[in-house]
């Protein structure tokens, strides 16, 4: 895959997700029947890692559009992923929906989704951003950046992930915990593209320079920076985006690292048909139409995140953080990579 320039333009972008944690309560289906055909209309169940509220218009969109009606469960990555194994043949899902490579990679991995081949979805998601054996995609980007206090960090300080585990960073770092899997996937690739001993050097460096015990979630650590409790770290930029939301005068701003070397580190929210589905032609049509144009920038927009197909405007508030290089890595390291990740982690006291 090319190294992607992501486009400065300005306008809506919507994700299918949301970072907060999910929740295993069942959400209602999308109502709309309005195009419904003749005889039983058509139900999908989706098993989603997202907050039904985050797709509630979407999936709504899609009803009024098809008349195939929309069932959600929600719960954690993990949980889902057992579920559906467990269930096996008797499976009442569908689509698979949920959030990081890493996760998507471990649900193929499980026998669980169904391989896939669309002209559609190979022309709509990067090659480095989708199973080599189309059994999952992804539907929107999500960078893993640096992040600084506007005013109290000179940006020309900073370069590389890398770095921060220099010096000068000492008792000035902010880090989530690693047990998240947005840091397992980041430290996955790191050891692609470093190898396992200097990855390692870099981990011990970053626990040393740390100014408080990693946080919970990157709203925390955010927050951090702003009040002043560090000076850097390391988050998802759609979390910057619903706190500029609530207050666009918040004091942090993102950095993009390793711009002359492998570039931002990007992670995915995507989906994939599950093996067992009874439709898997209405499945995969359903995937299809959330990587194309009359979906992608809307999609983006609701959790402030990156189109994943190519040309597609941004939100205005993350056109304004200005473009960068992704590092082109095949993003299914996340998942390859992560036993051997959270092992380094875990050698770097990195809790």
């Amino acid at each position: 895959m090319m190294i992607r320039l992501l486009p400065l333009a300005a306008a809506l972008s919507v994700l299918l997700l949301s970072a907060c944690s999910p929740t295993s309560e069942q959400a209602p289906a999308a109502a709309t029947e309005a195009a419904a055909p003749a005889g039983d209309p058509v139900t999908l169940v989706i098993y989603s890692e997202r907050k039904y509220p985050f797709l509630e218009p979407i999936f709504a969109a899609y009803t009024a559009k098809t008349g195939v009606k929309i069932e959600t469960r929600i719960d954690g990555a993990d949980a889902l992923i057992e579920r559906i194994a467990a269930e096996g043949a008797t499976t009442p899902a569908d689509l698979l929906v949920t959030v990081d490579a890493g996760n998507l990679w471990q649900a193929a991995e499980r026998g669980v989704l169904k391989p896939l081949a669309s002209p559609t979805l190979e022309a709509n998601v990067p090659v480095n951003l989708r199973d080599a054996q189309g059994r999952w995609f992804a539907l929107s980007e999500r960078a893993r950046t640096i992040f600084y206090a506007e005013g109290r960090v000179d940006p020309g300080a900073l370069s590389t992930y890398e770095a921060l585990a220099g010096p000068e960073w000492k008792g000035k770092l902010c880090l989530r915990s690693s047990s998240k899997v947005y840091n397992q996937s980041l430290v996955a690739t790191m050891v692609e593209r470093l190898g396992a001993d200097a990855t390692r050097e870099v981990l011990k460096g970053w626990v040393a320079n740390l100014a408080a015990p990693p946080f919970a979630d990157d709203t925390l650590l955010l927050k951090a920076i702003a009040a002043g409790q560090c000076e850097v770290g390391i988050a998802n930029t759609y979390y910057l985006g619903r706190l500029m939301k609530e207050d666009p005068a918040f004091v942090v701003r993102p950095f993009w690292p390793n711009q002359t070397d492998a570039g931002v580190h990007v992670n995915i929210s995507g989906g994939g048909v599950v093996a067992a589905s009874d439709r898997p032609a209405e499945s995969q049509a359903l995937l299809e139409w959330l990587s194309g144009d009359e979906v992608q920038a809307q999609f983006a927009a609701l959790n402030h995140e990156y189109p994943v197909k190519a040309g597609t405007a941004l939100d205005p508030i993350v056109a304004a953080w200005g473009e960068f290089k992704a590092d082109p890595v095949d993003i299914a390291v996340a998942g390859r990579r992560q036993a051997e990740a959270v092992m380094l982690m875990n050698e770097a006291g990195w809790r």
